[in-house]
């Protein structure tokens, strides 16, 4: 990582896939009702969500039911209670200690596709709550539309630039957009991701804590 980067204000992170493990929570979910979710069928499940999300909003829980009964066949009941649940896929095993390090940097609040029942979900994992927690149902669209960059910058008072850094697995979700906004760009080399163009790649989400961490420390003034 070059030292010439800014020194982060905030940072936004993309929760599923990033943050959560979503391909590895979904394939047990879906498995528990006697289907399978080979990884194929997987990326076809997450773009017939992305081709909903841009169209009139709803859920997200209805857009996961939808999609797995779309793609999957399931049926419609069994497809919601797994919508429903999306926020009690497993962390990453980086993701509780790494944002823990990562907020004593600076403040780390998730911008996500997701409802606010999931953000609960997903806290309650954690074991701690995130400085914010801004998602579709509450600004009424999804990324990658420039009207949520736009309400996250309003609501945190941050105009977009450098000093604001998102992080995410997902370029067609998320680093492509931050870009062109100016956004200090992080991809995580998650094990299902979309790369793009960032200015640091890491790993995992401990990586980008240790590579910050360690900066901080090589820039500290000595002790007189």
């Amino acid at each position: 990582m070059s030292a010439s980067l800014p020194t982060p204000r905030l940072f936004t992170f993309d929760i599923f896939g990033t943050v959560l493990d979503w391909r590895s929570g979904m394939k047990a979910a879906v498995e528990a009702t006697g289907s399978g979710l080979p990884d194929g069928d997987f990326d076809r499940v997450i773009d017939a969500q992305g081709a909903d999300e841009s169209g009139p909003f709803r859920t997200y829980r209805a857009i996961t039911r939808d999609s797995l009964v779309r793609v999957l066949g399931l049926p419609a009941d069994a497809a919601d209670r797994i919508g429903a649940a999306a926020g009690q896929w497993p962390l990453f095993p980086d993701s509780r200690e790494a944002l823990t390090r990562l907020g004593r940097i600076a403040p780390c609040v998730a911008m996500t596709n997701s409802d606010r029942a999931h953000g609960e979900q997903v806290q309650a994992q954690l074991g701690f709550k995130l400085a914010d927690w801004v998602c579709a149902e509450e600004v009424r669209v999804y990324k990658p539309a420039p009207a949520f960059w736009r309400a996250v910058a309003a609501r945190l008072g941050l105009a977009p630039g450098p000093a604001w850094w998102h992080v995410s697995a997902y370029a067609d979700y998320d680093l492509e957009a931050a870009a062109r906004l100016g956004l200090t760009c992080v991809f995580v080399e998650r094990p299902h991701s979309r790369p793009g163009d960032a200015a640091v790649r890491v790993r995992d989400l401990a990586a980008l804590a240790d590579l910050l961490e360690r900066r901080d420390a090589a820039v500290r003034p000595l002790e007189p």
